[in-house]
């Protein structure tokens, strides 16, 4: 199939288009790695302060792999893409070759990101700020019998579609994916772009694998991270050690083929640090990363199994609504299942994610008490 998509917008090359007065981290081979994460002792790309912002380039793994070819000028040139319109650190990270196949994950990363003072204990606060998309196409594929569907005759299997972005109403992206039926006929559907992949470094002496999210983030796939959101990791290591990668278009919560829409995109991200001694006195009931933004307060569960992974979701929600709101663990756990939802966030990355949706509006009245690191949470959630 040719595409037109590719007249949609320009792509963002490496070191274009930079704004003055921002850090800015490219994807070149020296600043990622792929398909594993940092762990303590990696030397940083970067150095941030708890304050400031830096400006991050991501690649998807989507159209460099070695199942596709391990060459993105001809893979996505069978989609009509001129060469001009590949990103140049696609190219220069596929001819590197550092990914072991079988043992690595798919992802490509950017970092490590030192943030001054960061100690274990205390908690990082990684605002999305803005997010630009970089080529106006990508990827949705499933492979490896890790769709929920894997097993289905019909269904399972190695396969992928290319999408193109297409202007809509309203000056709106949109993802245009060929139905099938014909030539012609596409469906459409709204972008919201966002990184699946944020985390901070974990304390072994090893690289983990990019695929499995854990307590320090990495592959947790929550769509509402969003710019204007917040996600809050426990920091494992001195310095942190903050890394981006898993650029999505859009995902629909549970991720269910195996990828959401994956392309490029450049992040601009502000960091916080807040002080363990505060987390622990607060926050001591709360396992493991949450989110706040667009209203709510976005606690998560991670298990390899599904159910675990929303009974520790629901523990956690249950704890933040105390140390928000002070409110009392029985009443947190009935208003739960009242007016809160939980929600899959994905179901195919070897480690089930569930995230809950916690409206902040349902207690203003009650936000008067709160301490110091509530507070700041909940400005997080505007």
């Amino acid at each position: 199939m040719k595409t037109t998509a590719a007249g949609a917008f320009p792509v963002l090359q490496p070191g274009e288009g930079l704004p003055r007065g921002v850090d800015y981290l490219p994807a070149d081979p020296d600043h990622v790695l792929w398909g594993r994460l940092p762990c303590a002792g990696d030397k940083p790309a970067a150095t941030v302060r708890s304050g400031e912002s830096i400006l991050v380039d991501t690649v998807s793994h989507e159209g460099i792999l070695e199942d596709q070819g391990s060459d993105p000028v001809a893979f996505f040139g069978r989609y009509g893409v001129e060469r001009e319109q590949v990103l140049a650190d696609a190219v220069e990270i596929t001819a590197t070759g550092r990914r072991r196949p079988g043992s690595d994950g798919p992802h490509v990363v950017t970092g490590p990101i030192a943030v001054e003072g960061a100690r274990p204990g205390d908690l990082l606060a990684v605002r999305t700020e803005r997010l630009t998309m970089r080529a106006p196409y990508g990827v949705i594929s499933t492979r490896h019998g890790r769709g929920v569907l894997a097993a289905d005759p019909q269904l399972g299997g190695d396969y992928h579609t290319f999408c193109g972005v297409t202007a809509g109403p309203g000056g709106r992206w949109l993802g245009t994916l060929p139905t099938g039926r014909d030539d012609e006929a596409l469906a459409t559907f709204p972008l919201e772009p966002f990184l699946g992949l944020v985390g901070v470094a974990t304390d072994t002496a090893d690289r983990a694998n990019s695929v499995p999210p854990g307590l320090h983030g990495g592959n947790i796939d929550i769509r509402l991270l969003t710019p204007g959101a917040t996600l809050f990791l426990p920091v494992q290591v001195p310095e942190a050690l903050l890394y981006v990668g898993d650029p999505h278009y859009a995902q629909g919560n549970g991720e269910v083929a195996l990828t959401a829409f994956e392309a490029p995109l450049r992040a601009e991200l502000s960091v916080e640090l807040l002080p363990g001694d505060q987390v622990r006195e607060e926050l001591g009931g709360v396992r493991g990363p949450f989110a706040a933004g667009h209203g709510l307060l976005i606690p998560t569960g991670l298990d390899a199994d599904l159910n675990e992974a929303l009974r520790r979701c629901v523990r956690n929600a249950v704890a933040l609504l105390g140390a928000v709101f002070g409110m009392e663990r029985r009443q947190a756990y009935l208003y739960l299942s009242a007016a809160a939802d939980f929600q899959v966030s994905q179901a195919v990355d070897l480690v089930a994610g569930v995230h809950g949706e916690l409206r902040v509006a349902d207690f203003v009245a009650g936000a008067g008490g709160a301490g110091r690191l509530a507070r700041r949470i909940l400005e997080h959630t505007r």
